[in-house]
């Protein structure tokens, strides 16, 4: 395939399948494939895991809509950077609905076949702001609220630790 061919796959996965809801198209852009996760792991992954995220993900954001802001290909890769936004009205992730908008970026690579198909994948968004736009992350130097999950908590650090003593203090570094 081509690279415009593969751009367009790319495209009718985001607007199509994504936005659209078009899960039976997930058969003819996906084969078995390599999932790259963010922390480092792969992951082996098929048509079903493509259409399971879908679905949960469209369920917990019924009016999600992505857009591609662009996409460079390059021999059998393609690179989409997308911003997306929905708000959250159902389950996610173990987080109950909070009626709350997100919106969010994220770019991703796919590797095509020489049949066209998806065979891996690069995806990462930004996580962190979709949970703090849900309420279910505490956003920098705000109060902790009742059964959300603060930096503080996520670190380990319950409290701030005072400044060390001694050392040398600033009047003998400047040597005044």
């Amino acid at each position: 395939m081509s690279e415009e061919q593969n751009k367009v796959t790319f495209r009718r996965y985001v607007e199509e399948v994504s936005n659209e809801g078009n899960l039976d198209l997930v058969d003819e852009i996906f084969d078995r494939y390599i999932s790259h996760q963010s922390d480092g792991r792969t992951e082996e992954r098929g048509p079903e895991d493509v259409k399971r995220f879908i679905g949960e993900f469209r369920q917990a954001f019924p009016d999600f809509r992505s857009t591609i802001e662009y996409q460079v290909a390059e021999g059998d890769m393609v690179v989409t950077r997308w911003r997306a936004s929905g708000t959250h009205q159902g389950e996610f992730r173990g987080i109950a609905p909070t009626g709350k908008p997100v919106a969010i970026t994220g770019i991703g690579v796919f590797r095509f076949s020489d049949e066209g198909k998806v065979v891996e994948s690069w995806d990462n968004l930004d996580e962190l702001g979709m949970m703090q736009q849900m309420g279910a992350i505490s956003q920098p130097g705000s109060a902790p609220h009742e059964g959300r999950i603060t930096p503080e908590e996520i670190s380990g650090r319950t409290h701030v630790e005072p400044p060390p003593q001694g050392g040398i203090s600033p009047e003998e570094i400047s040597g005044g």
